[in-house]
């Protein structure tokens, strides 16, 4: 691809596109996407289908299993063997089976993921045509004009064609976390992000291309960080499949002297596989990956599946005011000029004259643009408030792109939240123009003088204080306000000279009125134990103003300066007393705020900008702005939100809570139904004096593939409980079987372990065949009726989630089908009559009401 490039210099279009006036034409594109191919780094990773297949068989018991049929196998070929080849088929067929079933259901998840990857692709500014367009990263191709602004990704590697104070962070390539300065003709990689100032780059190498695609084999090495839920679902799995494993040894040590080696390992080894959740990580992936797409539907996209689940578990989330709180619409409605308020509805041309040098400034010193949107009109596109500046001068008379074309900018100094303000440098007739416009305190401290009445005069202490007093009053009724200056430069000028001894000209109030849901949303997370804190780099009157309208309590409203001179110790104390609103704040403030509450919380942290990326990083949940954030801000979130919105944050924390309820609940069916089965066999095997164990391996493998299977993953799918946002966050170290869990198992487990061995021993009389047979339905269907007393607990209907009617429908079917078919024979099964039905029927009845009874002792003992 170099070598493209250095074809590319030699054409008499370099010079073209190398001008970034006109980029390439969507023909030219779309002939070099086809060439090239898209500018992605494949993934070595990427999980294939027969990989997949092939992991549903690489767990140490399936393949112990796999093996044991194997054995027994060649056992029964043996010549003169009593055993035949039934029972090794049929357990080498179930074990098929259960790969199976494993295999769809990874599969589904994969491709949920797969289509949360798509979602959360990268965009880029492109010049094709002549015309500035939006156009997928992955769309880029060789000889494109890329425009890169703060907070950007670099998309490729490209040559810097114009640079307006371009700083970049190269330590993703180079591991140096200082930032360079780049100018035109130096060359920006691929993964590498803008800091500040803005530019162009001439695309040259896309995809595998890039020296990041050189470096694609050793990034595929670095693993992703496991969540704590991943290590507590790793920890849970291998404390019981040690506990397991020393009931097996036990099981095979009792079975060798009852039913010689054979039958004793085949069953231990049966009884491990039944008792074991080894399902449990894929039920858990497919329930993350289909909550992670619910979320998705309602503007969360995930971007690390596990977080799907800790989203639910936080108790505090910091939020930003713009655009999350409110609606991020912004509009000009008051100036101060001259001395005097306005009103933007009500301007007068004498007015609109008067502001001219207001509305010229509000031009130039501005990034927003005009792009072209999905028809023939151009959008004017950009951060709202430079929106609103920009439709401000425009509606009332300006020639935006006009005058922008006849001030050409020569420099200018980037708006960061730690500077406040934002001033470009001019070029008009020969002359050299500075324009600023930021925060109002910030900016009349870099003013010496004021136009007033059409003159420039001193601007003293008395009218600085009376601007600042208006400042004040148009904040508290939650303007966001910037103040306004210029100056005229004489030759070069160096940065710090822009922007002092500056001409003070006006203020611009902006109303972003709040969002119409957003009060009952901060009322759900109030009553489901949630404190929302709101940290702004607004003025503190504005965000007081907002916060009383959408009934933001806090005790105290604290401005950065105030956080400045605090120690850790000192800003605990505010935040403890309940201090939830913080003005005027820099990033530093910010990772403060959130290390001091992360000591006592799990804490969401909202983010758009470059600055907010290490509080993204630390944040128990970071939460990147899709609309307004910065593609650095997203790349280090955990959940980018499509729409900006608060509520969709609550949205995800309920589904977050619904998620680990859903995971806990089928960790007590699978947990309570396996030990039940480890207790009937091993009890069965210990009290009763027969020649054949209580269950076949082939019946323990069969229950274990309706029981595990389909009906546990619809639990997984149930919708979210009445009282999912009315109950109070889980602790910190509250793992998935907690005490109220752990007792409901142990309870219901032996619960059903007693009335099985009641079961089986009522029906002894009949042979052992019947009797293993009822036993064997009952299994099933005292199975199905602990996720009836799970549901009833939770105050679930029947109909709420009808995926678990029709898995149980499905398996009640395949059981039935086995026993009264001549597929019983290869079971050793045989028709259950009317005695052994009523027999279970009548049991049943009695497990539901000692089940309901014991749930209810279990909640009230835990509560």
């Amino acid at each position: 691809m170099r070598d493209e490039w250095e074809r590319l210099k030699l054409t008499s279009a370099y010079k073209k596109l190398e001008s970034g006036k006109d980029g390439i034409t969507g023909d030219e594109a779309a002939m070099r996407l086809a060439k090239h191919g898209k500018n992605e780094i494949t993934s070595t990773s990427h999980t294939s289908p027969l990989r997949i297949m092939i992991s549903q068989f690489t767990s140490p018991l399936i393949v112990i299993l796999i093996v044991a049929g194997l054995v027994s196998l060649g056992i029964a070929l043996l010549p003169g063997s009593e055993h035949t080849i039934i029972d090794s088929a049929l357990i080498l067929l179930i074990v098929l089976a259960v790969g199976i079933s494993g295999f769809f259901q990874d599969w589904k998840a994969e491709k949920a993921i797969d289509a949360l990857k798509k979602m959360s692709s990268p965009t880029a500014k492109v010049i094709r045509d002549g015309t500035i367009i939006s156009v997928k990263a992955v769309d880029l191709v060789p000889g494109d004009v890329v425009i890169i602004e703060p907070g950007d990704i670099v998309p490729a590697d490209g040559k810097i064609i114009e640079s307006m104070g371009m700083m970049i962070d190269e330590s993703i390539l180079t591991g140096e976390s200082k930032t360079v300065r780049k100018a035109a003709g130096d060359v920006a990689r691929m993964s590498t992000s803008l800091t500040s100032g803005r530019g162009k780059l001439l695309i040259f190498g896309t995809g595998l291309h890039t020296e990041v695609g050189r470096l694609a084999e050793k990034m595929e090495e670095i693993g992703e960080t496991r969540t704590p839920f991943q290590n507590e679902l790793s920890a849970f799995s291998k404390k019981i499949f040690w506990m397991v494993g020393i009931i097996a040894a036990v099981m095979m040590a009792v079975g060798y002297f009852k039913y010689g080696l054979y039958d004793a390992f085949l069953i231990s080894i049966s009884l491990a596989v039944a008792a074991i959740p080894e399902g449990l990580p894929a039920v858990v992936t497919l329930a993350l990956a289909l909550g992670a797409k619910s979320m998705a539907s309602n503007n969360a996209l995930i971007r690390k599946l596990a977080v799907a689940e800790s989203v639910g578990s936080v108790n505090v989330i910091c939020t930003d005011k713009t655009g999350t709180l409110t609606k991020n619409r912004m509009s000009v409605t008051k100036m101060y000029f001259d001395d005097v308020v306005f009103d933007s509805a009500a301007l007068n041309d004498s007015d609109k004259g008067r502001m001219e040098k207001l509305m010229l400034c509000g031009t130039l010193c501005n990034d927003s643009r005009f792009m072209q949107g999905d028809g023939t009109e151009r959008k004017m596109t950009g951060d709202q408030t430079e929106v609103a500046i920009a439709e401000f001068a425009i509606n009332n008379g300006v020639d935006y792109d006009g005058l922008r074309g006849k001030y050409k900018r020569i420099n200018e100094i980037s708006f960061t939240s730690k500077r406040k303000m934002m001033s470009v440098l001019c070029r008009h007739q020969n002359e050299n123009v500075v324009f600023t416009k930021g925060a109002p305190e910030v900016v009349l401290n870099h003013c010496t003088r004021m136009l007033f009445g059409g003159k420039i005069v001193k601007l003293d202490r008395k009218r600085k204080e009376k601007i600042l007093k208006q400042n004040t009053q148009f904040a508290s009724h939650a303007l966001r306000v910037l103040a306004f200056s210029y100056k005229k430069a004489s030759g070069s000028i160096s940065e710090e000279e822009m922007e002092s001894d500056m001409i003070f000209i006006g203020l611009e109030g902006m109303l972003d009125p709040p969002r119409d849901e957003v009060k009952d949303a901060l009322a759900d997370c109030a009553t489901a134990g949630i404190r929302v804190v709101m940290i702004t780099g607004d003025n503190i009157e504005t965000a007081k103003a907002i916060a009383n309208e959408i009934g933001l309590s806090s005790t105290s409203a604290i401005s950065g300066d105030d956080i400045g001179k605090m120690s850790d110790a000192d800003l605990r104390k505010v935040l403890d007393a309940g201090a939830n609103i913080f003005a005027r704040t820099s990033p530093f403030d910010k990772l403060r705020i959130l290390e001091i509450l992360q000591k006592d919380n799990r804490v969401i942290m909202t983010g758009d900008g470059v600055n907010d990326v290490l509080a993204l990083k630390k944040a128990d949940v970071g939460i990147a702005m899709g609309e307004r954030g910065t593609e650095v801000a997203k790349e280090a979130s955990d959940i980018i939100l499509l729409d900006d919105n608060f509520t969709s944050i609550r949205n995800a924390v309920r589904e977050g809570r619904r998620i680990f309820d859903n995971i806990r609940k089928f960790v007590n069916y699978l947990l309570s139904c396996n030990l039940a089965e480890v207790f009937v066999i091993f009890l069965g095997t210990m009290i009763f004096s027969m020649n054949d164990p209580i269950m076949l391996p082939v019946h323990i493998l069969w229950i274990n593939l309706l029981t595990d299977g389909m009906p546990a993953l619809a639990l997984g799918v149930d919708p979210a409980l009445p009282n999912t946002m009315k109950r109070k966050p889980r602790e910190i170290g509250d793992s998935i079987l907690d005490r109220k869990t752990f007792y409901n198992v142990m309870a219901m487990g032996l619960n059903m372990g007693i009335i099985l061995l009641l079961v089986f021993t009522m029906t002894l009389s009949s042979g052992l065949e019947t009797a293993r047979t009822t036993l064997f339905m009952g299994f099933v269907l005292y199975e199905f009726m602990r996720i009836a007393v799970i549901r009833h607990q939770e105050e679930l209907g029947i109909f709420d989630n009808k995926m678990i009617l029709v898995t149980l429908m499905v398996s009640l079917i395949l059981q039935l089908t086995v026993i009264y078919s001549p597929l019983n024979a290869y079971f050793s099964l045989v028709p259950l009559g009317l005695y052994e039905w009523s027999v279970l029927l009548a049991f049943a009845a009695v497990g539901w009401m000692t089940s309901i009874g014991l749930s209810r002792i279990v909640t009230r003992k835990t509560k």
